[in-house]
């Protein structure tokens, strides 16, 4: 990613880069896959960007109509992600007041850590940026950073070991980033309905390169744990539609899963992009008629049962559940 996205770690005048002989497996594999020479990059019509925002105007106005005076409605990844998996555990979640813990604070914590790690001039030791993004996350006013001044040394520790590991794998997974490749940690993206009342939001973990008019060459990253889930598409699809309405669309969206030191790529087209904007219009169809109330929510049991505040109430959750631990789904999920 030499330049605007270009293809990383090039070698010169025929002779391997020194830089590349010392990466490992898992390095070099990134390098391969988000990398692309210019003449592999896609040119989007200068016309999308218009076409695309006026497809979100016109979709979105008639649920305008629909919010109280006063009200604006924030959409984001986790609303329509939880919008389309399981209704009734999206009201649920609504309703319930949201308390800061260890688990939902790691991500935050080693996401800021990696954002500092990026940018650091020296080399750091992982724990170092993971003291440093605690310390610069407790200064903070929000909840979190309430969370972070009275947590017990034990939750801090603990906090602090599970933030390291998924740094400590970033550095392992990933060459470190150069200037040329243009990285971005933490970048935020934002449509707005011309009313002002319907606002899209997104922050991306990491963004690589830059457009150079029409010709694509930026790519999305998301960084996650775990396993794969159809949903970590869909994120990433939505946040290449707002970045397409902004300016030209990245050339690739992808998701690496530390914990495996495997990425999933996609490249976007306007296929994608069209597909993204219908799905957020029906999201937030469905997120405006739920808040008020305007039918029963419907219930699609699903992993996320576990963790379903409803679920001693619920009994298609609970049977899906017992079916799990039976091994009934395991080949599933």
């Amino acid at each position: 990613m030499t330049d605007a996205g270009a293809s990383p770690g090039p070698e010169a005048a025929g002779r391997p880069n020194p830089a590349r002989a010392r990466l490992n497996p898992a390095q070099q594999e990134v390098l391969d896959q988000l990398g692309a020479a210019r003449g592999e990059r896609p040119e989007f019509p200068a016309e999308l960007r218009g076409r695309l925002r006026q497809a979100l105007d016109d979709g979105l106005a008639p649920l305008v109509e629909d919010l109280d005076t006063e009200d604006t409605l924030f959409v984001n990844k986790h609303a329509l992600g939880s919008v389309f998996g399981c209704e009734r555990r999206f009201v649920a979640l609504e309703d319930a007041p949201f308390e800061w813990t260890v688990p939902i604070a790691r991500g935050t914590v080693a996401h800021k850590a990696i954002e500092i790690l990026v940018h650091w001039r020296r080399k750091p030791h992982p724990l170092t940026v993971v003291d440093e993004a605690i310390d610069r996350l407790a200064e903070g006013t929000d909840g979190l950073g309430d969370f972070l001044k009275r947590c017990t040394e034990t939750e801090r520790a603990e906090l602090r070991a599970e933030a390291n590991d998924r740094v400590v794998k970033f550095t392992e997974c990933f060459p470190r980033l150069e200037p040329a490749w243009r990285p971005v940690t933490e970048s935020r993206l934002r449509y707005e309905h011309p009313s002002g009342r319907l606002i899209l939001a997104g922050k991306v973990d990491l963004t690589l390169g830059q457009p150079d008019g029409p010709l694509a060459g930026k790519v999305l990253i998301d960084l996650k744990t775990g396993g794969f889930s159809p949903i970590h598409r869909e994120d990433l699809r939505f946040y290449a539609l707002i970045e397409a309405t902004r300016t030209t669309p990245p050339r690739l969206v992808a998701t690496y899963y530390l914990d495996q030191g495997k990425l999933m790529a996609e490249a976007v087209t306007e296929d994608l992009l069209d597909s993204a904007a219908a799905r957020t219009i029906d999201g937030s169809e469905r997120i405006i008629d739920l808040r008020r109330g305007g039918r029963q929510p419907s219930v699609s049991p699903g992993p996320a049962c576990r963790w379903c505040p409803v679920l001693p109430d619920c009994h298609p959750g609970r049977g899906y559940l017992d079916e799990d631990a039976s091994g009934g789904l395991g080949d599933e999920w």
